[in-house]
């Protein structure tokens, strides 16, 4: 008995209508492009259509930045930081590992401490930023400053700003009652050099100075 034979595979076959209607489309778009006024293509090649889209979808947002009231207009992408920097030229606050992992981003809001690579600019609308910049009164330092100062807690200076605020903060919280607990509450900013243990001994000392922060 001779073995059946499989059946061939079942080739596409392109309708005739179906071919016309692709030809149409493709000499439709040829067309197109060829009566295109030149300014329209130079507008695709420099993408306007996205920056023209990218106007409108700005909000309004209003914001004091160090004591300074700002009126500004804002994609809603935009975070917090990038904002700071970029639009405000803030650039204290420092980027660093812009997923909320290495703390150098750290900012006041409202007093209370935030990392600014992982809010966006829009949620703080009405709010109180307080940067780096921020934190001097003219020529006189703010305490934690001084502080880091006196006992050399700099570091390589890139994380400095983040380790300030956050060493603000933790005073502000009830976290800076032993070094324990600064350490604790300071785990958030993870520079780790030689100058930690005397950002630790800055802020006791700030602490246990009773100075307002």
């Amino acid at each position: 008995m001779a073995p059946e034979k499989s059946p061939k595979p079942q080739q596409e076959v392109q309708q005739p209508d179906e071919g016309r209607r692709n030809f149409l489309k493709q000499s439709s778009l040829l067309t197109a492009l060829a009566v295109a006024p030149p300014s329209l293509l130079k507008a695709a090649e420099l993408r306007w259509d996205e920056k023209a889209v990218s106007y409108f979808e700005k909000v309004p947002l209003s914001l004091e930045v160090n004591g300074k009231a700002q009126q500004l207009t804002v994609e809603p992408r935009v975070t917090l930081l990038d904002l700071l920097r970029e639009q405000l030229a803030q650039t204290g606050t420092k980027k660093g590992c812009d997923h909320g992992q290495c703390g150098a981003c750290t900012v006041h809001v409202d007093g209370k401490r935030v990392l600014s690579c992982l809010s966006l600019a829009v949620m703080q609308d009405g709010k109180k930023v307080t940067t780096i910049e921020g934190l001097a009164n003219v020529d006189q330092l703010h305490p934690m400053q001084e502080s880091f100062i006196k006992h050399d807690g700099f570091q390589c200076g890139y994380c400095t700003p983040g380790q300030i605020m956050s060493g603000i903060a933790c005073i502000r919280e009830g976290h800076a009652n032993s070094e324990d607990e600064i350490r604790e509450y300071m785990s958030g900013n993870i520079c780790r050099c030689g100058a930690y243990p005397n950002i630790v001994k800055a802020i006791t000392e700030v602490k246990q100075g009773g100075q307002k922060v």
